[in-house]
């Protein structure tokens, strides 16, 4: 039984790390992504095979890397290879089982928006596409998380293909690997999966204290609802351990977060400290 209260934030987190299953090869982005990563390897998937696009390949997270060539994810990695071979020798070849990639901008289909806000060239830009097309279209399945972007009718740009325009069409067009696409989207509102057969984005599962009616005012369309709603999946007291030790900045407030990061050197020299007497 859970006996720690949690936060939003964590229970997102928590939501994104059960995506992952061991043995998985997974694709994972700077933030969130890397996070849900590292409590998965500690608790209940020790052997998934983590990596970034920059080519670093079978780690186990330590600390949060600032980006995706980050030498603090070489500690015990199995691996090291270049951004070329990432999308040719392992994610073209099909060996890449998950991709887990942020959303700015979201349509009904699940095709994403990251690029920018508005048409161009008359456009802000918003971020850059890195390696997020080629992870869309060829990884097995692909995990979606949106912090703070929008659902739109209509993308004014396209910089990541989902099911395009519905039903069978990312399918046919034969340019994606067989079966792939967007499985499902986390927010911090609600778990959106899409329909089998028509390829549309329908909400399955509600954050708690969030009505239907709430979600739907954030969405343009007239939004599919589960027959049976779920809910977030309640984190376990050892995933909240991990989730904290690792960062607990994504967790808390920075005053609280300074205090735990504390909180965790202390144990961790008073382990070091026993160890020693032992010896």
């Amino acid at each position: 039984m859970l006996s720690k209260q949690i936060t939003r934030q964590e229970m997102l987190v928590i939501a994104a790390a059960r995506q992952i299953q061991n043995g998985d090869v997974a694709i994972l982005g700077i933030g969130l992504p890397i996070i849900a990563g590292a409590v998965a390897k500690k608790t209940h998937a020790p052997e998934a095979v983590l990596m970034m696009e920059s080519g670093i390949c079978d780690f186990e997270p330590r600390v949060l890397p600032m980006h995706v060539a980050d030498a603090s994810a070489t500690r015990g990695y199995g691996y090291a290879t270049d951004l070329f071979s990432v999308f040719t020798t392992i994610t073209h070849a099909g060996y890449l089982d998950k991709a887990f990639l942020g959303v700015g901008q979201i349509d009904k289909f699940g095709n994403i928006n990251t690029s920018y806000l508005g048409t161009p060239p008359d456009a802000q830009r918003i971020s850059a596409a890195g390696g997020a097309p080629e992870f869309y279209a060829y990884a097995k399945k692909s995990i979606l998380t949106m912090k703070g972007g929008q659902f739109v009718e209509k993308l004014p740009y396209i910089t990541s293909p989902g099911y395009l325009g519905g039903g069978n069409e990312r399918e046919a067009s034969g340019r994606y690997t067989p079966g792939s696409g967007p499985s499902v989207l986390l927010t911090s509102k609600g778990i959106f999966k899409f329909h089998e057969q028509t390829k549309e984005m329908y909400l399955d599962a509600l954050f708690p204290g969030v009505t239907v009616e709430r979600v739907k005012k954030d969405i343009p369309w007239d939004l599919k609802v589960a027959e049976t709603l779920g809910s977030f999946p309640i984190p376990t007291d050892e995933e909240i351990h991990a989730l904290r030790e690792f960062s607990p900045r994504a967790s808390f407030s920075s005053p609280v977060a300074v205090q735990l990061v504390f909180e965790n050197f202390k144990r961790k020299m008073a382990a070091a400290k026993q160890a020693v007497l032992r010896n």
